[in-house]
């Protein structure tokens, strides 16, 4: 949680395509380097079935039947320069496909959820649906993305905390995003900063109830760095707009084929200057150079 300015006590938060299309015996078998699978956008109706290692999603686009079946992947490799991330190989063009179940979920809770399924071997699948591309400062429109995923154990983890920047004027966040110990970062990005390889992940900030409205909207999007996977950003007023919330929330697509992730905390309140100064220690204690405290 944010600090207390009678507490003094530090915020520690815990959150939990291009495609190459290849015509085989007349099905489309496409191999997709991304983070949790776009299975599509825009769709209603989806539904998930899990036959031995294939997860079968049905749904539809204007009322016009699809379905996909993916398989060959599960949770995620480390950044491996020149190693490729694990990827789904995806089937479609077979039509309605017969069998599957869905067990009783058993994973842990999940953001934008539309259905999760226990396999048979304990692993988990799900599709969520994310309107990730808002338009920066202020953006509430985007089409909603149907992602899938396939893991086993711990979630990627957003460890955030939320402070201030110039003796109080701004607020700030920044923090750190790992998956099972090790950080999610990619290796190159274009020169504002969007992953270039399949191992970067971009962090998307939401505000709410902010210079922009009532409600949330997209602040930003910044990458988590190499090698750190750590983040910071400072919520600067764009023109007139002042852009601090009364709440934040960050999101993030799991590395390789996990889950999209999602931390939500309120504003740290009122300026706190012993506060602030043990918050700029734990930035520094990060390790990263571009964000020092």
């Amino acid at each position: 949680m944010p600090p207390s300015a009678r507490s003094g006590t530090l915020p520690r938060v815990r959150g939990v395509l291009t495609l190459a299309a290849l015509v085989v015996l007349g099905l489309a078998l496409v191999g997709v380097a991304d983070a949790s699978y776009i299975v599509d956008r825009n769709v209603s109706g989806a539904t998930l079935r899990i036959s031995g290692g294939t997860a079968i999603v049905d749904y539809r686009i204007g009322g016009v039947a699809k379905h996909a079946l993916l398989s060959g992947a599960v949770n995620a490799r480390p950044p491996q320069a020149g190693v490729p991330q694990v990827r789904f190989t995806v089937r479609r063009g077979l039509g309605f496909e017969s069998g599957g179940t869905c067990r009783r979920y058993t994973g842990p809770p999940l953001p934008f959820l539309v259905v999760a399924c226990d396999a048979a071997d304990g692993s988990h699948w799900a599709l969520q649906s994310w309107n990730r591309l808002q338009p920066n400062f202020g953006g509430r429109a985007a089409p909603w993305e149907l992602q899938a995923s396939h893991w086993r154990g711990d979630l990627p983890k957003l460890d955030v905390w939320v402070d201030w920047a110039s003796a109080g004027r701004y607020e700030q966040l920044f923090g750190r995003y790992t998956y099972l110990g090790a950080a999610v970062h990619g290796f190159h990005t274009t020169s504002a900063g969007a992953p270039l390889d399949t191992y970067g992940r971009n962090v998307y900030l939401d505000v709410l109830d902010s210079g922009y409205g009532g409600g949330w909207h997209r602040e930003n999007s910044f990458v988590a760095h190499n090698p750190t996977g750590v983040f910071c950003y400072t919520l600067y007023p764009h023109g007139r707009t002042p852009t601090s919330g009364r709440a934040y929330r960050l999101t993030a697509q799991g590395p390789g084929v996990s889950p999209i992730v999602s931390w939500t905390g309120p504003s740290p309140g009122a300026y706190d200057a012993d506060v602030q100064a043990q918050l700029a220690a734990v930035e520094q204690s990060l390790g990263d150079r571009l964000c020092r405290g």
